[in-house]
């Protein structure tokens, strides 16, 4: 069975930093796709990064080019998303989200895996909360 276990949340002012950390366990996760997603208060769920476990390659929302890095380490089956820089408008719960590559995944663009129907399994999220 897949679980997703998300951590490193927390409370911190504008400009700070935090690392969240999402363990997967239950499979090898080298065919999937995994992704971060936030969801504010009163909105839909949002894209915010991905990675392919294939070949490595990673996805932004434009929000966060350039303040955040989602980075993978496969011997502890566990994906990481730095943030930088942050602003009171990325507090929201954030999501880990998985979900296997379909076998042509050579021909989809890097912005395939953006939309939180397309996958399966879900953690139960990590509460970030920035203050201004």
């Amino acid at each position: 069975q897949v679980q997703l276990v998300e951590s490193g949340g927390g409370l911190v002012q504008a400009g700070d930093s935090l690392r969240l950390s999402c363990a997967a366990s239950g499979r090898t996760f080298n065919n999937y796709i995994m992704g971060w997603f936030l969801q504010a208060p009163g909105k839909e769920r949002e894209f915010v990064a991905s990675i392919r476990g294939t070949d490595g390659t990673s996805y932004y929302a434009d929000s966060v080019k350039g303040r955040f890095t989602i980075s993978r380490d496969t011997a502890k089956n566990t994906i990481y998303l730095q943030m930088n820089s942050l602003k009171p408008e990325d507090t929201a719960v954030y999501y880990c989200a998985a979900d296997l590559l379909p076998p042509n995944w050579l021909l989809l663009p890097p912005s395939w895996g953006t939309r939180p129907q397309l996958y399966d399994y879900w953690g139960q999220g990590t509460r970030v909360t920035v203050s201004s």
